[in-house]
């Protein structure tokens, strides 16, 4: 006796057919559309929240470059040769010199009325003002770096200016006869007479006793030839 004959599945499909295996794989497909649609829900905010972020950062460490790249300070002794851009360095310093220099007491009294004829006085007026600015004003300006001013660097400049210029005056600078004349050209740098022997001990025998300054009679077994 044959048993009852079972019926194929609803949504098997004859055989071959593909919309079964379709319908079941999108079914997939909007399910995880679902799921992803749940876990960015709050993602537009999130991306608004990162970027104001990412900008923040980028400020600090604008910042923070800004701040260990300091604008170096004018120098006299090195400045171009085109009168207005000195004018206008000389004017700029005059300025700070009334404003803040001379409002200290031994500032006043170590400035002379020839300042401007000694360029180691001018030099040093000019990196003491632009250390203020950089203690005083801009992204640079801390209390630390306005202590160092008046602790260190102020009265570090003072004291050299008392020693080089103090006890000079604008006389000094009209030579008479018999009158000691203040030097106007840089020193000669002693010694580079050398250059040579030292150069050709340092660069084949610095473990070597050094040779003696030429002029002098060689020590007998001592140094290079």
């Amino acid at each position: 006796m044959t048993g009852p004959r079972i019926p194929p599945a609803p949504d098997s499909g004859a055989p071959g057919d593909p919309i079964p295996s379709l319908a079941r794989e999108l079914d997939v497909v909007r399910r995880r559309v679902d799921t992803l649609a749940e876990a960015t829900e709050g993602l537009p905010g999130r991306v608004e929240e990162i970027a104001g972020l990412v900008a923040k950062l980028t400020d600090a460490l604008a910042a923070v470059t800004a701040r260990r790249s300091p604008e170096p300070a004018p120098s006299w002794l090195l400045a171009p040769s085109d009168p207005d851009e000195l004018h206008a360095l000389v004017e700029e310093l005059g300025s700070w010199l009334a404003t803040v220099f001379l409002r200290y007491p031994d500032g006043a009294q170590v400035l002379p009325e020839c300042w401007l004829w000694h360029p180691d006085a001018v030099e040093e007026l000019l990196w003491l003002m632009h250390a203020w600015c950089a203690a005083y004003q801009g992204a640079t300006a801390s209390v630390g770096a306005a202590g160092d001013w008046h602790d260190r660097q102020r009265p570090g400049v003072v004291a050299r200016l008392r020693k080089s210029v103090g006890s000079c005056s604008i006389e000094r600078h009209q030579p008479r006869p018999g009158w000691s004349e203040v030097p106007s050209s840089p020193a000669e740098v002693p010694g580079l007479g050398h250059t040579g022997r030292i150069v050709g001990w340092w660069a084949t025998g610095r473990d070597q006793p050094p040779p003696e300054p030429a002029g002098f009679p060689e020590a007998s077994g001592g140094g290079l030839g």
